[in-house]
């Protein structure tokens, strides 16, 4: 994002979190306001003409705000027609930017009301889980990240996939990337990992052993990463035998590659 949308967003962000923290029902208001604004979103993606004029900075914040109330009002909670009414008001660099923000907002709003719950760890594992269940499974991968399917489709199928199996706003917010997608769903989803660390105050490691770590394990490892990077880290581990042995660290674009395999592979090369 530009930084007037950047500025935008995260002002707008500082409302919806202290409209939650101070509701008598912050886990329904978080919860109603993240599915109203998805719903929002829906109805732009569908009129472009409305999505330029509810982000035309040629118009005064007013006029944006009263055309949001016209389209809206009545469709949606108070709660959620205020905060979208506050969004259309500041000025975002483009329409595409605005209508981000309303998504990023959206799932704000859930990812709130698993922190209410105590659940924001939880629904941070269960991504993660979802994103290396693709991993492993091309063809659901492809399947859920194919355009020319309907985003209802798509999300109809995920919503079959995670049935039963995590919790109620980690398969709204994995249906709400499968149909809303801006790469392809491995890295949607891990972005999302990111976003829902962020809120945590952690920055995410991703970390491949040969063989299972344990909680002592994975916990040193944190405090040695939070040592190096300087701020805390959110570890996520996955077992690949064919690493033989060691570690392959993965925190943004670093890799650090600590495994036999590596090592290994290192010391042919020296050879050639």
């Amino acid at each position: 994002m530009h930084a007037a949308s950047r500025e935008a967003l995260t002002t707008t962000a500082q409302t919806l979190d202290s409209w939650i923290q101070n509701s008598d029902q912050p886990v329904a208001a978080a919860s109603q306001t993240g599915a109203e604004l998805f719903s929002i979103v829906e109805v732009l993606d569908g009129d472009r003409g409305l999505r330029v004029a509810v982000a035309d900075s040629s118009v005064t914040a007013e006029q944006r705000s009263g055309l949001f109330s016209s389209v809206f009002a009545g469709k949606v909670s108070q709660m959620t027609l205020d905060l979208a009414k506050e969004a259309a008001a500041k000025v975002w660099s483009t329409p595409r930017e605005f209508r981000a923000g309303l998504v990023e907002l959206g799932r704000r709003a859930l990812l709130r009301s698993a922190e209410q719950q105590g659940q924001l760890t939880k629904v941070e594992e269960e991504i993660f889980a979802l994103g290396r269940l693709l991993t492993r499974e091309p063809e659901l991968a492809q399947l859920l990240g194919d355009r020319n399917t309907s985003a209802e489709r798509r999300r109809q199928l995920l919503a079959s996939v995670l049935y039963g199996k995590v919790t109620a706003v980690t398969e709204a917010l994995a249906k709400q990337v499968i149909g809303r997608p801006v790469a392809n769903p491995i890295d949607d989803l891990t972005a999302l990992v990111s976003e829902v660390a962020a809120l945590r105050g952690k920055e995410v490691a991703t970390v491949k052993s040969a063989e299972p770590m344990g909680a002592l394990q994975t916990e040193q490892l944190a405090a040695k990463l939070s040592r190096i990077y300087g701020r805390e880290m959110s570890i996520h581990t996955e077992v690949d035998p064919s690493l033989l042995g060691g570690l392959i660290i993965r925190v943004g674009d670093e890799v650090i590659d600590g495994s036999t395999s590596g090592k290994l592979e290192r010391l042919r090369a020296s050879f050639v």
